[in-house]
């Protein structure tokens, strides 16, 4: 089914092997008007003739020569974000992230692990077209915060953790980096953004944080009984509807051909989502089975340094209250586990995902975490290995 957004779409294509002048957007049309989470929509229970789901996936097979370039791997990462199967940022350059992205859907579909042509065909149709024109919203001004303090100490009196500029906005809005959007719109454009203007932006559902109202979410009947395996080999984490099982290989009997022919793969319905990780430091990471015990948006961030040194608290004397905000450590959702001190969680810096190690706890880009409550709740199993 074709994506809507209420964007005015941009017909013109990405350059396919290098950065091109930015595109000369269309006439305007209203700025989307989308929640950043729809209320839970509860999938269909897990089939019970599906077959069982690999605790871990194998490594990406995708040779180079496959991977697609210009506007149709930009569709292909906009697709797979909307999908629930997070490529990581969105830039049109599809790396690591995309095709651990690619794996998962295809194996949730039922499609040879290493094959792009299912699912680049299922691009081609949702996102035809792959880039949009948004207009900077009157909200921003109540969300940037150029003086933002970097040090804890004045952060703790300030009122929220704020972006620092609008170029930043706008980036986190549509899943992308403030060098991308440069990309497409030139960096003096981005550079001095203000309400109103029009910039050409990736067509993806937006991130829209003043719709974020700080809720605290509570058990479910269907949510809380999923299972959520976080990979700190592969930074990932994958979503299920029940506990993965290890996969039983039966011996064929006899040397036929017909015994010796590989089955063809089968749709793993227990997978629902996946999404790039950044996990704790090896000495911090708590490998093993925990449970979701608490879910908040907007959480207020408790800053120990004798924690972050050693994984132990010290006095509350010593310690600061973070306000809330999307650039707080923890961003803009927390969903802690029952070993304390330990959570998944957004972060202030999406382009560090996959690529810096965090203190101990599950790190994911805010518009990846602020779905989670969508898909688990307290009483989710999440086994960290």
């Amino acid at each position: 089914m074709f994506k809507f957004l209420l964007l005015l779409l941009l017909p013109a294509a990405l350059a396919a092997a290098q950065p091109a002048a930015a595109p000369t957007p269309p006439a305007s049309r209203p700025q989307p008007n989308k929640p950043a989470a729809a209320p839970p929509q509860h999938p269909a229970r897990v089939n019970p003739d599906a077959p069982d789901i690999p605790i871990t996936p194998e490594k990406p097979k995708v040779a180079a020569s496959v991977k697609p370039t210009g506007e149709e791997a930009l569709s292909l990462q906009i697709f797979l974000d909307d999908s629930r199967f997070g490529p990581g940022i969105i830039d049109g350059k599809p790396g690591r992230f995309t095709e651990l992205a690619v794996q998962s859907w295809n194996e949730a579909h039922g499609y040879p692990l290493d094959d792009w042509t299912a699912v680049l065909s299922a691009a081609r149709q949702a996102v035809p077209t792959p880039l949009a024109v948004a207009v900077v919203p009157d909200c921003i001004k109540d969300w940037v915060n150029p003086d933002l303090p970097t040090k804890y100490t004045r952060q703790a009196k300030s009122k929220r953790m704020s972006y620092r500029s609008n170029g930043e906005f706008m980036a986190e809005r549509y899943h992308c980096d403030e060098a991308y959007l440069a990309e497409l719109n030139g960096n003096q454009k981005i550079d001095k953004l203000e309400p109103h203007q029009s910039i050409t932006v990736p067509n993806v559902e937006p991130f829209t944080i003043e719709k974020i109202t700080g809720a605290t979410y509570k058990s479910d009947p269907v949510m809380s009984l999923r299972h959520a395996v976080v990979d700190t080999k592969i930074n990932q984490v994958r979503i299920f509807e029940a506990a993965p099982a290890a996969l039983v290989v039966a011996e064929p009997d006899g040397d036929s051909e017909a015994a010796a022919a590989p089955a063809a793969p089968r749709p793993n319905r227990g997978l629902i989502a996946s999404f790039p990780i950044t996990p704790g430091e090896a000495r911090f990471i708590k490998f093993g089975v925990w449970e979701v015990r608490n879910a908040v948006e907007l959480p207020i961030w408790r800053y120990d340094q004798q924690l972050l040194d050693t994984g132990k608290r010290s006095s509350d004397s010593e310690s600061l209250e973070i306000p809330p905000g999307p650039n707080s450590p923890v961003g803009i959702f927390w969903a802690g586990l029952s070993k304390p001190g330990i959570g998944l969680h957004g972060t202030a810096n999406p382009e560090t995902i996959g690529r810096a190690r965090s203190h101990g706890c599950i790190r994911l880009a805010n518009w990846d975490a602020i779905r989670l409550p969508t898909l688990i709740r307290p009483g989710t199993r999440v086994e960290i290995r």
